[in-house]
């Protein structure tokens, strides 16, 4: 809605001149927040308009730059940032140094502390289940997530072994080998990383589930027949971790001669 003419302002009454007012300050405002929001610069309003004659206009009569627009792009990138699937990575990273305190608290083997640790890993287990297909989903992907997620993953489980093996309930070897390999599968990520992604496989995703279920019955004070099948489930995540850990390795020199092959081709290509 544009503004009141001057010739009319003056003889118009107030009951119309303030709803005038108002919708041309709200024009005024909302074009320049979308346009301070898309293009990344200042938005004036036309002579003439809601916002020349509301508070935003000089006295030399000019429109001023209207001041929300770097405000709402402010707002845009916070809550691309602050976002649902970020909010749940965040929560795995704070219960990291939790979980720790309550796995070590009284000595750590008081069935109690440890049952509230056992809450703590599997709340970051869940969140991880869900926080990336949240953001795959909903288009809330965002740099912070694809570096702090991974980290967090392997923060939470690096943890709960590293305390296991400290309180001897969990052999140093099978700690080794489960960080190793997941040590190794980032660097190879990176090796590769020219080259192309190497996808998570069903394999992987099964490994990480058995590890979970493993490391989860073990903060657990369990006795009898499930100290048992403890045994065995965590039997079975070092035998996937490994199997897919070779799996890896395969698919990352596989990748990279094929990226070294099409690169070779392209350059030939070019000079013929």
């Amino acid at each position: 809605m544009t503004g009141v003419p001057a010739s009319a302002a003056g003889g118009s009454s107030g009951a119309h001149g303030a709803p005038g007012a108002a919708s041309g300050a709200r024009s005024g405002a909302t074009g320049g927040a979308a346009s301070g929001g898309r293009s990344g610069g200042s938005a004036s309003a036309p002579a003439g308009s809601g916002a020349s004659s509301g508070s935003a206009a000089d006295p030399q009569g000019g429109a001023r730059p209207a001041r929300g627009g770097k405000i709402a792009a402010a707002a845009v990138n916070q809550a691309s940032l602050w976002n649902i699937a970020n909010l749940l990575t965040m929560l795995r990273l704070v219960l990291v140094p939790g979980f720790v305190a309550l796995m070590l608290a009284d000595g750590g083997y008081d069935p109690a502390w440890r049952s509230l640790a056992w809450a703590a890993f599997a709340v970051a287990m869940i969140t991880d289940l869900f926080d990336g297909h949240l953001a795959r989903t909903y288009n809330l992907v965002t740099d912070f997530g694809k570096i702090a997620d991974p980290i967090a993953d392997k923060a939470i489980m690096g943890a709960a072994l590293i305390c296991l093996s400290a309180l001897g309930d969990l052999p140093w070897w099978v700690t080794a080998v489960i960080l190793g390999r997941e040590l190794g599968v980032t660097l190879l990520r990176f090796w590769v990383i020219r080259f192309g992604v190497i996808p998570a496989s069903r394999g992987g995703k099964l490994k990480t589930l058995t590890q979970g279920v493993a490391v989860g019955m073990y903060v657990l004070a369990l006795t009898g027949w499930l100290a048992t099948l403890r045994f065995w489930v965590m039997a079975a995540a070092v035998v996937l971790t490994v199997v897919t850990g070779l799996d890896y390795v395969r698919q990352a020199i596989v990748l990279r001669r094929q990226g070294i092959a099409e690169r070779k081709a392209a350059l030939e290509e070019t000079e013929a």
